[in-house]
């Protein structure tokens, strides 16, 4: 992944006036339903020998002064990731600068992540040249009024600048480091697999400045940080003027987040706070490691933070001082978690109102084995959203690995109520090594009634313990997280030797562990947490949108009237016309083009293409989640449309279903049907669970299910009231080969009994195998539709062998003789379609006159070589 996650002193000789290199252009954005005007300008500007900064500049309508905006971006990214917060904000009364940073976008230069004589000095720069901009406020000459935000190395520089640039008026980072040298080497233990996110996300060793480049590699080769990388770091970090930054301040920091944890923004708070400036902590439920980002209630809240503090808006309403995201499940049917905001009038920090816990178990003694491996697994860094596992603790669901004999447990007593985390635990514990130094990854999970565990947000405190050969007691703090456990379970203190995303000393060593203290956590948010406060617009927004739907009421009537029902389709599960679906904003850009095609009872349909196909968005205007641009979606006769009632008659399973983790599979299914407002008896449960197979497994917490099993649980309630028609979008994801073949027969044993199910895949040997008809589609249109029969086994597509590899030109020139479509390589020849009245008596002959040592020439027979000739790629 790339590290672009978002989605705000004067420097001195060095500031000098910014040169325009060159003048890109100038746009106007109008929002469709905003009508204030924003003006872009994108210009280059030179910020010092051989650095030029690629920037756009975004002013609102009318005129006056406007305060300034400074808008970083992540690191990997460029200043396009930023442009609709820019908008947004100068739609807000705002002047807006983003900048593409050093080595990023267009920008050039070296990386030097935000080096003083070097990413912030640019901004210094780039505050000069709003200094003298027409319709920049200025509190003095040569000083704008001006705030600072962006996340991550956006909101690293934000808060350097403030340090650095005494005109910088106020800031507001989020998931952004303090201490960059204690994010990446913690306690003096190496986070590797972070550190060569960095390093790759940016394109490489030799995109960085040397210094940085050299200290890399070396850390990297000994897995251990020596005091000149820490300093290196130290002195690109906000800590290293921390007692300078005395700005009213919005600390945004993710939760789900194990490269830039809550402790960095609590060392921030703490320092900035002590400067005397105004420090509001905001925890939202995203982070670097994935989750809900909350761009839009953050966008809300950083506007209202200027506002504040660049306007001086004093009935801005900036939210609590502690702001507090918690996930309470998930919505029903579609697999995204349930937010919810509690808040206090003050931040406690991450100790406040300690609970002790006594931790059982005696002295444990266990291996750190040779080379490190295999490690255990608490968080997967890098893949952000793709990884997701801390989204899916926060639900309840386990996904950590620790190996037998390489950690030590110490477990509390069930609890009696229910116990809410806000903040770091700590306990003490003695530690002995036969090496002389040790390296520990400690954790708490909350153990469930059933022994299933899980850690919350997936994160880990590693420790270096010095001097271990004669054995010591460590004050263990471990990660700050804001977590429920519930009554009846337990915490479980785990101390493991090696961890995925750290460097553990690879000669073996036996360690010696105990507990020395109580294990005591903070509840600072428990009880006494109140529901974060609304802003105004949240309650008056409604009102005036009952007056709008008031009066467009008339009007949408007759638009939104579905034709009559078609007799002649009455027993024809689908039929799709002409269907069209544009981009949103775009009069020539489609995601489906004049799509047609018929489905008939019985059949189990295949929708095949690659990837921007326009599957997905096929089936969101066939479920009516989406309106069609024209054409037009019958479902036994009865035009779709939001709302209808035939839809009824079709259930569905796109992009992942929701359950709350700790109901039964059957009670979930009960609760889902029961908000459907239909009667019990119409929901033919068993009949769907029959078929879906699930057997005993229903009476388990969903908590406990393999993704196997949630998957057909999934299935299940998409088959509730056995609707005639079944659509599945990617069902077999994450399940093993096993799973994939019962799979199969679900949707089998469904079509069986007359009712028609609809697929999406990316697996073609398994649709080949499970699918009776097939419809192809590529960049939005139809491709061919049959079934699969003969799609697989067409006579205009031949598989010509060669007994070996053809050339890319070879394939060229055979896909431009008359007579040939397409011409694919393939394992030993080539997939050759034919256009309509070819023969491969012609084809064969052609191929001699082109040197291709033809060996046989036959039809093929594999649904992925059909598909590949169909794509043309």
């Amino acid at each position: 992944m790339d590290l672009r996650l978002p989605g705000t002193r004067r420097w001195p000789a060095a500031a000098a006036a910014v040169a325009v290199l060159a003048g890109i252009g100038t746009w106007t954005a109008v929002a469709a339903d905003d009508p204030p005007e924003v003006h872009r300008t994108d210009r280059f500007l030179a910020a010092a020998p051989g650095v030029r900064l690629d920037t756009s500049y975004f002013t609102p309508a009318g005129d006056g002064d406007h305060p300034a905006v400074l808008l970083g971006h992540g690191f990997g990214g460029s200043k396009d990731d930023v442009r609709e917060q820019a908008e947004d904000l100068a739609r807000d009364g705002y002047a807006v600068l983003t900048w593409s940073a050093r080595g990023f976008g267009r920008s050039t230069g070296k990386i030097g992540l935000n080096a003083p004589d070097g990413e912030v000095a640019d901004v210094s720069r780039l505050v000069d040249w709003l200094a003298k901009r027409p319709g920049v406020e200025l509190d003095k000459p040569g000083d704008p009024r001006v705030g600072m935000a962006g996340a991550s190395y956006g909101g690293a520089i934000a808060l350097l600048a403030a340090g650095h640039d005494a005109r910088v008026d106020a800031v507001a980072p989020a998931i952004t480091y303090w201490n960059l040298a204690d994010a990446l080497f913690p306690d003096g233990v190496f986070k590797k697999l972070w550190a060569g996110v960095f390093v790759n996300t940016g394109g490489g060793c030799d995109k960085f400045e040397a210094a940085l480049c050299r200290m890399y590699e070396r850390v990297a080769e000994s897995g251990e940080p020596d005091p000149a990388a820490v300093e290196l770091l130290e002195k690109r970090s906000p800590q290293a003027v921390g007692d300078r930054i005395k700005v009213p301040t919005l600390l945004m920091q993710g939760q789900t987040d194990s490269l830039f944890p809550l402790g960095q923004a609590d060392a921030a708070a703490k320092a900035i706070r002590a400067n005397g400036a105004p420090v509001d902590v905001d925890w939202i439920a995203g982070g670097h490691d994935g989750g809900d980002l909350e761009g839009d209630r953050v966008q809300v809240r950083v506007e209202a933070w200027f506002d504040r503090y660049l306007k001086d808006d004093k009935d801005a309403g900036t939210g609590p001082a502690f702001r507090v995201t918690r996930t309470l499940g998930t919505g029903t049917g579609d697999g995204e978690p349930r937010l919810s905001g509690v808040g206090a009038d003050t931040y406690p920090g991450l100790t406040a109102h300690p609970r002790s816990l006594e931790l059982a178990g005696r002295e444990r003694e266990f291996a750190n084995p040779p080379g490190a491996g295999p490690p255990s697994v608490s968080a997967l860094p890098g893949l952000g959203d793709t990884g997701g596992l801390a989204q899916l603790s926060s639900l309840g669901i386990g996904v950590s690995l620790d190996f037998p004999g390489q950690y030590a447990a110490f477990t509390s007593q069930r609890l009696r109520e229910d116990l809410q985390i806000t903040g770091s635990p700590t306990v003490t514990v003695h530690v002995r090594s036969t090496t002389d130094d040790a390296v520990l990854f400690a954790k708490v999970y909350d153990v469930g009634p059933d022994g299933g565990q899980v850690l919350p947000a997936q994160l880990v405190t590693p420790v270096r313990v010095e001097g271990a050969k004669a054995g010591q007691d460590v004050t263990l703090t471990l990660p700050a997280v804001d977590h429920t456990v519930e009554a009846g379970h337990r915490l479980r203190l785990v101390l493991s030797s090696t961890d995925l995303g750290y460097a553990s000393p690879a000669a073996p060593a036996t360690y010696t562990v105990s507990v020395e203290s109580s294990l005591k956590v903070p509840a600072g948010l428990g009880a006494t947490g109140r529901a974060a406060g609304l802003p105004a617009w949240v309650w008056w927004a409604p009102l005036a949108g009952a007056a709008a739907a008031a009066a467009l009421l008339l009007t949408a009537r007759r638009r939104t009237t579905a034709p009559p029902p078609d007799p002649a389709l009455a027993d024809v599960p689908l039929t799709i016309t002409g269907l069209t679906k544009r981009y949103a904003g775009s009069s020539d850009r489609y995601a489906v083009r004049d799509l047609s095609f018929r489905v008939e009872k019985g059949q189990v349909l295949g929708l095949l293409g690659p990837n921007g196909a326009g599957k997905t968005t096929t089936l969101r205007m066939l479920m009516g989640l989406i309106t069609p641009d024209a054409g037009e979606i019958r479902v036994f006769g009865h035009a779709i449309a939001p709302g209808a009632s035939v839809l009824s008659r079709v259930g569905a399973f796109v992009e992942g279903a929701g359950f709350l983790p700790h109901l039964s599979g059957r009670e979930n299914l009960e609760l889902y049907w029961r908000a459907t407002g239909r009667p019990p008896e119409d929901a033919h449960l068993d009949e769907a669970l029959e078929i879906a197979g699930l057997g005993d497994a229903l009476a388990r917490a969903v908590r406990t299910y393999s993704q196997g099993m949630r998957q057909r649980l999934a299935i299940a309630q998409a088959m509730l009231g056995l609707p005639d028609l079944l659509i599945l979008d990617e069902p077999t994801n994450g399940l093993d080969p096993p799973q994939i073949r019962e799979m199969r027969e679900v949707m089998i044993r469904y079509a069986a009994a007359g009712r028609t199910v609809i697929v999406s895949s990316h697996l073609l040997a398994e649709v080949e195998q499970s699918c009776t008809h097939l419809v192809v589609m590529d960049h939005g249109r139809l491709l061919q539709a049959g079934p699969v029969r003969e799609i697989v086994g067409s006579g205009d597509t031949l598989l010509v062998g060669t007994g070996g590899p053809v050339p890319a030109p070879v394939a060229e020139k055979v896909a431009a003789l008359p007579g040939v479509a397409s011409a694919v390589p393939a394992d030993d020849g080539l997939l050759v379609r034919l256009e309509p009245g070819a023969t491969a008596r012609r084809l064969v002959a052609d191929l001699v006159r082109l040197d291709v040592p033809v060996e046989s020439v036959g039809p093929h027979r594999r649904l992925e070589d059909a598909f590949l000739t169909l794509i043309g790629d």
